[in-house]
């Protein structure tokens, strides 16, 4: 395989542009001194109890996202470039599912074939005909980028995928630029770094102007399936940090088809509800009767224009992986231009020539769930052994809808300290694109990183790390 693209490093061996001031500085900083910082990380991320719960066999146990203090850097010009491109994509996206739920225009003009979008597990019957203020659907989008080689052309982003649901990770993004600059001031005050920290009134500001029209001052709440998710910290976080109340399934009421929030004054109005619960268990009368997270009778409301919800009901039709592939061409129907930011190439399993062509060719393959995340339910062919191998070729043959193939990218790396010293590992890139009368966003985003050599599987139920990202601003 192709050596990766370095971050830090050109093929050369001499340091890139954008980390030239960075590398001159690491270079002049003792190792001991490096070594009691990243102590002093960690021990700062324990007090604060920034953990991950874990689901599978460690099911239970909470654990410290590691944190690696090396950043990863990106010039003022690409990340223009992404940022033109991700505003492309999501506003093509939020058109997508507006008319999908609505006249079914790119289904009409066989654009996207309709079985793929109708038969899918993930659209919701239940939400067509229903208006959303502003026509926005993602409210907050987490785009995963990764850079690799394209052939013989220079290292690109792709776009490895959209997550539309309840993406999550941005608490992380938060506290990992808090603690860059707790530890190292001197950094900040010799590079002109983007800032991230404005990213809760943002984020409060895009929520309040989905509001139904006419309400002067939205009340919004963030809802939470409770202490025992794996991302509860960052519900939490979220909350205090809008200054705005976390609440669970139980603090909400409907009466009137107007959804109440219980409060020692009494009942209080909920006008936005940012959800972090997937659909199946928002409203045990629309959904999931089983349901102990939700609220009953929230769709009513819901469907009636008295709430609004972020993300909406029915956006995960967008981000499964057998509609990725259709992205580009949403951009080409919706916006009239051509794609900024390139999808991966991508195989549909339930075409009998691609099919036959992966079933070839599976060991040196990326093989995924349609319906999968956080890196589960996913063949790497190259690092997979001859049973895993076999078992998933069962599995295709059994049910080849259910998958998509993609090259084994190469995946860009940045310089991470693990236990060997300071060594490449594979990253990716998530940033968090708001959608409201405007879409917006913080220079950057998460920065994950595989902290095992060779993997490239950097989601951190899978033992993967995070780092600070910098967005130069000049």
């Amino acid at each position: 395989m192709k050596t990766a693209y370095d971050e830090m490093y050109a093929a050369d061996g001499s340091v890139r542009e954008s980390y030239r001031s960075y590398a001159s500085w690491l270079q002049s900083t003792d190792d001991d001194v490096i070594a009691h910082k990243r102590e002093e990380a960690d021990m700062a991320f324990h007090r604060v109890g920034i953990t991950f719960a874990m689901y599978g066999e460690d099911a239970g146990q909470e654990r410290l996202i590691p944190f690696d203090i090396v950043p990863r850097i990106i010039p003022a010009h690409e990340w223009k470039r992404l940022a033109d491109g991700l505003r492309q994509r999501v506003k093509a996206l939020n058109a997508f599912l507006h008319d999908i739920y609505h006249d079914q225009e790119i289904l009409k003009a066989g654009r996207i074939p309709a079985r793929q979008v109708l038969g899918n597990s993930q659209f919701r019957q239940e939400m067509v005909g229903v208006t959303v203020p502003e026509q926005i659907y993602a409210h907050i989008a987490g785009v995963d980028l990764v850079r690799a080689d394209n052939g013989d052309k220079p290292a690109e982003y792709f776009v490895l995928e959209d997550n539309l649901r309840t993406p999550s990770g941005v608490s992380y993004m938060l506290e990992n630029r808090k603690m860059m600059m707790r530890l190292f001031p001197e950094l900040f005050a010799r590079h002109a770094i983007a800032p991230v920290e404005h990213y809760p009134d943002l984020l409060l500001n895009n929520l309040r102007s989905v509001a139904q029209v006419g309400i002067a001052n939205p009340n919004v709440v963030v809802l939470t399936p409770g202490q025992f998710n794996s991302a509860y910290f960052e519900h939490a976080f979220l909350a205090q940090q809008m200054g705005v109340e976390l609440v669970d399934g139980n603090d909400l009421f409907v009466r009137d088809e107007t959804v109440f929030m219980r409060t020692t004054q009494g009942p209080q109005r909920v006008d936005v509800i940012y959800r972090r619960i997937d659909d199946d268990f928002l409203d045990p009368r629309a959904f999931r009767k089983d349901s102990m997270l939700g609220v009953p009778g929230l769709f009513s409301a819901y469907r009636a224009g008295n709430v609004t919800l972020a993300n909406a009901v029915g956006t995960g039709i967008a981000d499964d992986k057998a509609i990725y592939m259709h992205v580009p061409e949403m951009i080409r129907f919706y916006c009239g231009e051509e794609p900024i930011l390139s999808n991966v190439p991508t195989w549909e399993l339930g075409k009998p020539e691609d099919r036959q062509y992966v079933l070839a060719h599976l060991a040196e393959l990326v093989v995924k769930e349609v319906h999968g995340s956080g890196g589960y339910g996913m063949l790497v062919g190259p690092t997979a052994t001859g049973d895993e191998v076999a078992f998933f070729r069962e599995k295709i043959v059994a049910e080849p809808e259910k998958y998509i193939a993609q090259p084994t990218l190469s995946l860009s790396t940045c310089p991470t300290y693990v236990e060997s010293g300071v060594a490449p590992r594979h990253i990716d890139l998530r940033p968090y694109v708001l959608s409201g009368k405007n879409i917006t966003m913080v220079p950057g985003g998460l920065t994950r990183v595989a902290l095992k050599e060779g993997s490239l599987v950097v989601n951190s139920s899978q033992g993967g790390g995070t780092k600070d990202t910098w967005v130069l601003e000049n």
